[in-house]
């Protein structure tokens, strides 16, 4: 198991120990280091901010909203930051959900996976650069078919460091994630629950097999031949007193379930509901949407918050943390003070 950490969005400002924790994650050979962005901060600026102060860890956007910028926009920003960390660059994507997309960004959301489709083929072709641009899609089209009528295919005046820079794909549902394993190198889970491996790995396959991938087998592992991350982020609380480390999860938990995104179109209740837990999003959903965010959080179970994150003394994270070996995670994303990141990579590394 490769470890990573990251930033996720800012609430006043950036957090203090952002930089501490890159480096200190590249000095303990960390995989990569990930920034987040929903309507607030973005996830470029920060990531090549801090990332000019490393040499050797992965940078990589979990995740860049593709409603928030054209292709070519991202197309740019990949060879940029690629070009700038010295080959380095994770380009994270992902579609978000209707209300940001069409409330922040002012973009229809419906057939999101035909979208990335095309948006993920015309950055493609952008890196490649072996010609000018031209796309025509039902949702990208290159150049406009319309304006001033002068618009001309182009191929970027910069030549890409790599014309390979790894794409990742966030995603939740099955056929998202089959869309992860058949057009990108990665695939950047949320809310992962170890026991539901299966339901992923037969998703992941769906997308392998389509795109004539080496298959994961009955170990629930990425084979070794896929060249293919999975990167989980997980939240990891240390404390003796596992109900007190249970109550700085709950509240995310609770947010992401009842509060992002409507009652019928929130993709992370989903999730939820296929974990087995239909009951208890179905009740944290109607307290939140009717303002009752404590009681909310308060009704999540401690079985619910130990199946996504690790809490408790440092022995019970060592044992649950065994959970993630033989599934498709390659790399856990942590998520905590800088402090923990040694303790952790020294639990990985003795097994």
């Amino acid at each position: 198991m490769k470890l990573a950490t990251g930033v996720g969005y800012w609430a006043a400002g950036p957090p203090p120990d952002a930089l501490e924790t890159l480096q200190l994650a590249e000095q303990l050979g960390f995989h990569s280091f990930w920034t987040a962005e929903a309507y607030g901060s973005d996830a470029l600026t920060p990531l090549a901010w801090w990332g000019s102060h490393t040499e050797r860890i992965g940078l990589g956007t979990g995740i860049i909203q593709i409603s928030a910028r054209t292709p070519a926009a991202v197309g740019m920003a990949a060879i940029t930051m690629d070009h700038l960390s010295g080959g380095r660059f994770i380009l994270g994507l992902g579609v978000s959900g209707p209300q940001v997309v069409e409330g922040w960004y002012g973009q229809p959301y419906p057939r999101p996976l035909a979208r990335t489709r095309e948006y993920i083929e015309i950055v493609r072709a952008i890196l490649e650069r072996d010609k000018p641009v031209s796309f025509t899609g039902d949702h990208y089209q290159m150049p406009f078919p319309g304006g001033m009528g002068l618009g001309k295919p182009l191929k970027s005046t910069v030549h890409p460091l790599r014309v390979d820079v790894p794409i990742y794909l966030g995603a939740e549902g099955p056929r998202n994630v089959a869309l992860a394993a058949e057009l990108c190198e990665g695939w950047l889970p949320l809310f992962f629950a170890p026991k539901d491996n299966q339901f992923y790995a037969d998703a992941l396959n769906t997308g392998f097999a389509a795109a004539g991938k080496p298959l994961i087998g009955d170990d629930g592992r990425i084979p070794d031949d896929a060249d293919f991350e999975v990167v989980c982020p997980i939240s990891v609380v240390p404390d003796d007193d596992i109900e007190r480390a249970a109550n700085r999860i709950r509240p995310m938990l609770a947010l992401y379930m009842g509060g992002m995104g409507a009652r019928d179109a929130n993709f992370h209740y989903d999730v939820f509901c296929r974990m087995g837990y239909q009951h208890v999003a179905d009740e944290v959903q109607d307290m939140y949407l009717t303002g009752h965010k404590q009681e909310a959080a308060a009704t999540i179970p401690i079985e619910l918050v130990e199946e996504v994150s690790l809490i408790g003394p440092m022995d019970k994270i060592a044992a649950d943390l065994r959970r993630w070996d033989d599934t498709v995670v390659t790399v856990l994303q942590l998520s905590g003070p800088p402090t923990l990141l040694a303790a952790m990579a020294e639990l990985v590394a003795t097994g």
